[in-house]
């Protein structure tokens, strides 16, 4: 839409024709969200509605980063559940150490971390016995 509206033509039915052109020519069928319906409308307006949305689409977190690795460690002790191997529950666990331990080391702004590293050997036994509970035919001690 780079034309200027001609002298004499009212603003309205100057946009009005710039949009049945647009129209046309198939400018709005390619858009983001066409066919959908529109999102809730219901909630209060939010200023900040289009910050969030990005900061959501991009993944990006905007809890201080002590609080971000309380959840990263909640999140790890959740996988620590679901791993199918040993292994996996050791990369885990060696992952969000080395995070807990460089916070400790050298502690980021904001909240507490509140956090010590965990045993890895302690959740391994833990994980073991659960698993052992989960499968008795199948347990570490079985064959």
């Amino acid at each position: 839409m780079t034309e200027r509206k001609p002298p004499g033509v009212s603003f309205e039915s100057w946009v009005e024709r710039q949009i049945r052109e647009a129209t046309e020519r198939g400018d709005f069928s390619s858009l983001a969200g066409f066919g959908k319906p529109l999102p809730d409308d219901t909630a209060p307006y939010d200023e900040l509605w289009w910050v969030k949305d990005k900061l959501h689409r991009e993944g990006v977190s905007v809890l201080p980063r002590t609080l971000a690795l309380r959840k990263e460690a909640e999140d790890a002790r959740e996988a620590v559940g679901s791993a199918a191997t040993e292994a996996r529950v050791r990369s885990i666990l060696t992952a969000v150490n080395e995070k807990i331990e460089a916070a400790i080391r050298r502690p980021p702004p904001g909240p507490p971390l509140g956090l010590k590293p965990f045993d890895v050997e302690a959740v391994v036994r833990e994980w073991r016995a659960r698993r052992a509970e989960a499968h008795p035919l199948t347990g570490p001690d079985r064959p």
